[in-house]
């Protein structure tokens, strides 16, 4: 008999996000969709397929002109804007999504690029982002026609904040994520079809170890004929190290993002490397880690997360 393929069976509504704006996308042969649940790698992975489908552009076009993150409900477009958007895109069209796969439609013609990292370096790096956030990001976020309760501000002490992310959900079918949304179901909920032939796992720490290889991954499976100079190009452009240097390099004018995060975008690309949560969560923040890697994941599936490396 046929697999079951995945179906939608919860609806996301918070401060962040409205999974019920997918409804106004029409899926297209050659749509990709990059998801993760947070601070995964999405920006990275978008970027990389933004310099493989227009690097030859003079100038490469930016990033949000060329990708939507759908399910995002505090950026002040609605549906039918939403719809125009998506509908007007040309080309190979780069969606985003922070959805589990129990919220995001599934659409066997599109490609689906799954991003994983280590949940402890996941934290950490939503600690950074979390506590940058502007009073203008808190009344975006926790506007009139948010869902539930408003997002809190972030607790000074990240040792705080992870035992309650780690232990608690925001959603009440989640055990952990608080006060965003899962991170551990998000990556089950896509771990359990894993062998669909439309999905990709790419992990944080291959992409930092061998992000040649990590491109060229990226460019077989969205079937893009690139040849070694436009895989080189798109390497060079997308190092942590170069992207950085982009940020520094614009204006305070020109960064829009000051909007949202103390810093802007030299905040939101903060360091990107792996590790900082050593020293900083305590023994009791690694046994509630530990419980909820059990709880939630099984060890293949955590396994994968904490390494990095084939899926299987």
């Amino acid at each position: 008999m046929p697999r079951r393929l995945p179906e939608v069976t919860r609806v996301y509504q918070n401060h962040h996000l409205d999974s019920t704006r997918w409804e106004v996308v029409d899926p297209r042969p050659g749509d990709i969709i990059v998801t993760t649940s947070y601070k995964s790698g999405t920006t990275w992975t978008q970027q990389i397929l933004n310099q493989l489908i227009n690097g030859h552009r003079d100038p490469v076009p930016d990033l949000h002109a060329v990708t939507v993150w759908v399910d995002a409900r505090f950026q002040g477009v609605d549906k039918a804007a939403l719809e125009a958007r998506v509908a007007g895109m040309e080309g190979r069209r780069s969606l985003k999504s922070h959805l589990p796969l129990d919220g995001l439609p599934y659409y066997p013609e599109a490609s689906y690029i799954i991003v994983g990292r280590d949940p402890r370096d996941v934290f950490m790096s939503l600690f950074n982002h979390y506590s940058s956030y502007t009073d203008n990001a808190f009344a975006a976020l926790n506007s009139e026609d948010a869902v539930g309760p408003p997002l809190p501000r972030c607790p000074d002490d990240p040792a705080a904040l992870f035992r309650r992310w780690i232990s608690e959900g925001w959603f009440s079918w989640e055990t952990e994520g608080w006060p965003m949304w899962s991170n551990l179901h998000h990556t089950r909920t896509y771990w359990e079809y894993r062998d669909l032939p439309n999905f990709l796992f790419l992990h944080y720490n291959d992409m930092l170890a061998d992000l040649d290889g990590a491109v060229r991954r990226i460019a077989d499976f969205v079937r893009l004929d690139v040849t070694e100079a436009e895989v080189a190009r798109a390497v060079e452009r997308t190092t942590f190290a170069n992207v950085r240097r982009r940020v520094e390099a614009q204006s305070e004018e020109a960064d829009i993002s000051r909007f949202f995060f103390e810093g802007g975008m030299k905040r939101f690309f903060f360091k990107g490397t792996n590790g900082r949560w050593r020293g900083v969560l305590d023994d009791e923040c690694m046994a509630l880690y530990e419980a909820a890697k059990a709880r939630v994941l099984d060890p293949a599936a955590a396994r994968w997360l904490e390494e990095g490396g084939a899926v299987s």
